[in-house]
């Protein structure tokens, strides 16, 4: 979910916003802070080039496909992980 011009609009002309929008943008721009935060970190990660050869070999081979749902569900998981611990 944006956060539309409309929305911007209501806003600056004081019009009352419905709670569940807003809660919805906050929890949205908290998810935007953590991607770049988890991106910002795995661009900082050194390569290890044995295992991206062998992911490159696998996905040539058709034996490697992951969704980008899968993708997306273990960085969000890993990034929750390393603020665990």
């Amino acid at each position: 979910m944006k956060i539309s011009t409309q929305q911007i609009e209501e806003i600056k002309k004081g019009t009352p916003v419905a709670k569940e929008k807003v809660d919805a943008a906050v929890i949205r721009l908290t998810d935007a802070d953590l991607i770049v935060e988890i991106t910002a970190k795995v661009n900082e990660m050194p390569d290890r080039d044995e295992m991206v050869a062998a992911l490159k070999a696998k996905i040539e081979a058709g034996e490697y496909n992951p969704t980008g749902a899968d993708i997306t569900d273990a960085m969000i998981r890993r990034g929750i992980a390393d603020r665990i611990t």
